[in-house]
């Protein structure tokens, strides 16, 4: 009797949870939802092409270079750097003395527990780079993993630099305008209108606004997408430093494993030729 009333039971939810998703899914072709301007108007990321980014791919340690003095000079005003050490940084072709230059020229909190004050100093080697303050609009994001935090990873990064376009008279690929569409879609006061941010506007202006912005020593041109590619491979580097090494020992691990399957198949075939008739 008791298995009787649970298979009862249990059809009756089955055919309830049935009917639900008919009845949702009847609903939904009659009457789909309405369209909305981040639906129609934002943009998946460009197509970028970095040097790390192949199965065999590596750092470009100059590009990574390039890249850092871009965040130095425009990014760490309002973004941290926290999962970050300084001495890091020998990692992609600095020499000590650089590192402990570059650490100097960031001021390292210091908490006080005998007097509850906090001071600064000269930052070292084995320091991180220390948190930002900001006063701003927005909650500036710390960028240690930006690549593996957002969809798209560092060609996210690049697009969105170089996304920032002018509202009006804005369309996408299949010619509709936004305002003429949306009027409601205004970008507020003190935002940016950027398509390839998740809802079309973004709090942080332009940071990278016009070539030359940085000045590279490696006689590289420093235009805007140039600067936003080193940056965005910068971060890359940040938020996987092992990336190269893990490639090479994933490569040993494959012809490892290739040349021991071969053996056991060879074994196999030895061991068991007898059994088998061959």
């Amino acid at each position: 009797m008791i298995r009787i009333i649970s298979i009862l039971v249990g059809a009756f939810f089955s055919l309830a949870l049935l009917w639900s998703f008919g009845n949702g899914a009847a609903s939904f072709i009659k009457e789909p939802p309405a369209a909305t301007a981040e639906a129609l108007f934002h943009k998946h990321p460009k197509h970028y092409s970095f040097s790390s980014d192949s199965a065999f791919g590596t750092f470009d340690k100059q590009q990574l270079q390039r890249g850092f003095k871009v965040y130095k000079e425009v990014c760490a005003a309002c973004h941290a750097l926290k999962q970050v050490a300084f001495r890091d940084l020998k990692a992609i072709g600095y020499n000590d003395d650089e590192v402990k230059a570059v650490a100097k020229g960031f001021q390292i909190p210091v908490y006080n527990p005998a007097t509850g004050e906090v001071n600064s100093r000269d930052g070292l080697p084995t320091d991180h780079f220390p948190p930002v303050v900001y006063a701003g609009q927005g909650n500036p994001p710390d960028l240690s993993l930006i690549t593996k935090a957002r969809h798209g990873g560092a060609a996210y990064v690049a697009s969105l630099l170089t996304g920032y376009a002018e509202q009006e008279g804005y369309k996408n690929e299949k010619g509709q305008e936004l305002l003429k569409l949306f009027p409601d879609a205004k970008t507020p006061d003190g935002l940016y209108f950027n398509p390839y941010f998740a809802n079309l506007n973004i709090a942080m202006p332009a940071p990278i606004a016009s070539d030359d912005q940085v000045t590279y020593t490696d006689g590289t041109k420093a235009t805007v997408d140039q600067m936003a590619q080193d940056v965005s491979a910068f971060l890359t580097w940040t938020a996987e430093p092992k990336l190269d090494k893990r490639k090479q020992t994933g490569w040993a691990v494959l012809g490892f494993l290739l040349f021991a399957t071969t053996l056991a198949y060879m074994a196999y075939r030895n061991i068991w030729a007898g059994k088998k008739g061959h």
